[in-house]
């Protein structure tokens, strides 16, 4: 009995201390929690709560208005339109059945346009709306396909589009298209970026009736959009180049150049010329915004980050008044050259004015005509001016008299008789007119002599001309010529600031006769623009003048509607003549005489403002897309000028391509454009001068009133 007793009370005894040690462990276990919960909240707790907000917020950007284009006197080119507008920002979850309901409430509000959709958004709609009509148009034998393997699950959906019938497509209605038309446009955007669904023609009533029912209609926004607005319309257009809109986006063959800059896939960007070149400048700076989301990626309010800029401001050196009156003066000189029964190929011409001093260009003009119900119809071909090249005739003699003299196949003091080359399997080689004599550099300029031309040309090639013999040239001449036509800017890039710019066409063959040809302008082909500079190379002495569109870069400003100069872009010499001050003088010389006795003495003898200049006149052929007899001979007309003559601030060239069929019977289209053009130039200088008097003085009354 004691003894079990005893075994009874040790059991006793050891019961608490079991107890005591489940005790202990449950305090240890207990306190291990207590403290790591305590590292969880205090220590590693911001961290878990930025990854949940990380979760739950999104970084949004959201687009800027660009920045607006003035001409150098601040007029406005391009400026942004307000619009109202509707957005839906797409959540990562959203079911196309709640995407759908969305459609539907938003339908009922909106005017929407149906015209973009195509039928085979009526077949996805057709089928996302009747499921089990689409149901049957699948078959047995065609899921059985399926599960051998034959056809895939994307095929069987490709099978009920084939099958839905035009009845079937007819049951939809006028408002389940612009259920659709919505529908389509939700599907068009990207997870968390707002994608417009209506952005222009939103009425008041329709933002007022939208915002009251926000909360029925998740992710939809009212905001604000932009386009681009134009004061001037169509003028320039083609140089200002254009802008996507939010329903193209990027670029397909620039998307991912632009993904790499932080560029949504619905942001407009710039597609073609200034717009283009400049997107870097003109694009602004982003509003950013925070989406917050519930669990589901639903969107339920927004945080703004950092608001946004618009584009920075750019000023061109084109003159749009200079600019409108040139367009102006070529569709009445071309209608009236359309009257005569000699033009019946003429159908474009290209004026290009610039600063010989900096090299601004002060207009980029063209003009080609279309005929429509028996009217004429001018479109702008302002980029035919650095994009087309043509023939240019003794526009180029400058080029030519300067070659020989730098090579010294000529002197100063050279004269050659003017007579008509007869060549040994070539057509005879002759001027305008039998009857010039003996000429110098001067008088081949004022008088367009293509004998001293082609006698030059020879000398430079190191030929001998005998009558009716062969003549022998070194080839090495076509490089010779090119070399010091490239130094005016000729046959090479002008180095405008705009895209796609030609360098025109090289003949290729090297026969002494086309050498011949070449010194008159009738061998390789050059732009307007080449033109343009050429002549102001001319006109300034020697320096070719980087052709510059850009002035400066401005920040924008809605108060004062032109913000501060943030880059002023200079003048730039691309190269200086390779020529003494006085051969480019005895050039200068000779073209003066041009206009006062010369070739252009009809129209610019009694200029006020002494001009300088040179015609040009060549044989072509026709290449237009007008039919005409194949290998018609035309001619195309041109003119380079400057003025004034001392002290030359503008240059012009003047290209009417085809201008006339009948050389008897020519129409002195181009010398007419000039003397307009540049009669406008000088008439819209005095009246700035007097509006610059008048302000002045008027602020001069002002302070002596506040004094």
């Amino acid at each position: 009995m004691i003894k079990n007793k005893t075994k009874t009370e040790k059991k006793r005894k050891l019961v608490p201390i079991r107890l005591h040690i489940l005790f202990f462990l449950a305090f240890l276990t207990f306190t291990a929690m207590i403290i790591r919960l305590g590292m969880v909240q205090i220590v590693y707790g911001e961290d878990y709560i930025h990854q949940i907000q990380k979760q739950a917020e999104v970084d949004v950007t959201t687009s800027t208005p660009r920045g607006k284009i003035f001409d150098r006197n601040l007029n406005t080119l391009v400026q942004n339109k307000p619009l109202n507008a509707i957005t839906y920002t797409r959540s990562s979850s959203v079911s196309q059945k709640e995407q759908l309901e969305i459609a539907k409430k938003l339908a009922a509000m909106l005017a929407i346009d149906t015209s973009k959709i195509t039928e085979r958004d009526k077949k996805d709609y057709w089928i996302l709306t009747r499921p089990k009509q689409a149901k049957k148009l699948v078959t047995r034998k065609d899921r059985q396909k399926v599960k051998q393997g034959k056809i895939s699950e994307g095929d069987l959906y490709q099978l009920q589009l084939d099958r839905i019938s035009k009845h079937q497509l007819s049951q939809l209605t006028k408002t389940d298209l612009e259920v659709l038309a919505i529908k389509r446009r939700m599907d068009s955007g990207y997870p968390k970026i707002p994608q417009y669904i209506k952005n222009k023609h939103v009425t008041l009533k329709e933002m007022a009736y939208v915002s009251e029912h926000l909360d029925d209609l998740p992710g939809v926004d009212v905001t604000s959009d932009w386009e681009r607005d134009y004061p001037y319309h169509e003028l320039l257009r083609t140089v200002i180049g254009r802008v996507s809109n939010s329903n193209e986006g990027l670029p397909k063959h620039l998307l991912d150049h632009y993904l790499s800059l932080g560029y949504n896939r619905n942001d407009r960007v710039g597609k073609s010329y200034l717009e283009a070149k400049y997107e870097e400048v003109l694009k602004g700076q982003k509003e950013r915004v925070k989406n917050i989301t519930d669990k589901s990626g639903n969107l339920i309010n927004k945080k703004m980050i950092s608001k946004g800029e618009s584009g920075k401001d750019i000023v061109l050196t084109i003159d749009v008044d200079m600019q409108k009156a040139v367009e102006d003066i070529i569709e009445v000189e071309m209608k009236k050259a359309k009257t005569q029964q000699y033009a019946p190929l003429l159908d474009r011409a290209f004026v290009v004015m610039m600063d010989p001093r900096n090299g601004e260009v002060l207009t980029l003009s063209g003009k080609q005509m279309k005929s429509k119900d028996g009217k004429m119809k001018f479109d702008s071909y302002a980029l035919g001016t650095l994009t087309s090249s043509y023939a240019m005739g003794s526009a180029v003699k400058g080029a030519t008299v300067l070659t020989g003299l730098q090579t010294g196949a000529i002197q100063l003091n050279t004269h050659f008789f003017d007579e008509p080359l007869y060549i040994a399997g070539s057509p005879d080689k002759k001027s305008w007119t039998n009857y010039l004599g003996r000429v110098g550099i001067k008088k081949a300029l004022e008088q367009s002599s293509n004998v001293f031309m082609f006698k030059t040309a020879i000398a430079v090639g190191k030929g001998y001309y005998r009558p009716h013999q062969p003549l022998d040239i070194n080839t090495k001449a076509f490089d010779t010529f090119r070399y010091y036509f490239n130094q005016f800017g000729l046959g090479v890039k002008t180095g405008i600031d705009l895209p796609n710019e030609a360098t025109g066409f090289k003949g290729s063959k090297k026969l002494p006769g086309f050498l011949l040809d070449f010194s008159i302008g009738q061998f390789d082909t050059y732009t307007p623009l080449q033109m343009a500079q050429y002549v102001s190379t001319i006109a300034n002495g020697g320096y070719r003048m980087k052709p510059q569109i850009i002035k400066e870069i401005r920040r924008p400003d809605s108060q004062k509607g032109i913000g501060a100069i943030t880059k002023y872009i200079p003048p730039r010499v691309l190269n200086r003549l390779d020529m003494s001050k006085k051969e480019i003088e005895i050039v200068q010389k000779g073209f003066r005489r041009v206009m006062i006795r010369g070739t252009a003495k009809k129209q610019f003898a009694g200029a006020p403002y002494q001009p300088a200049g040179k015609t040009g006149t060549v044989e072509s052929f026709y290449e237009g897309p007008v039919q005409a007899k194949t290998g018609t001979p035309v001619y195309n007309t041109t003119l380079v000028a400057y003025a004034p003559y001392e002290q030359p601030e503008v240059a012009i060239s003047v290209v009417v391509p085809w201008a006339y069929i009948d050389y008897k019977k020519r129409y002195s289209i181009t010398n007419n454009i000039g003397r307009k053009v540049l009669d406008k130039y000088f008439e819209l200088k005095s009246k700035q001068a007097r509006d610059d008097t008048k302000e002045k003085n008027k602020l001069n009354i002002e302070e002596k009133a506040n004094e």
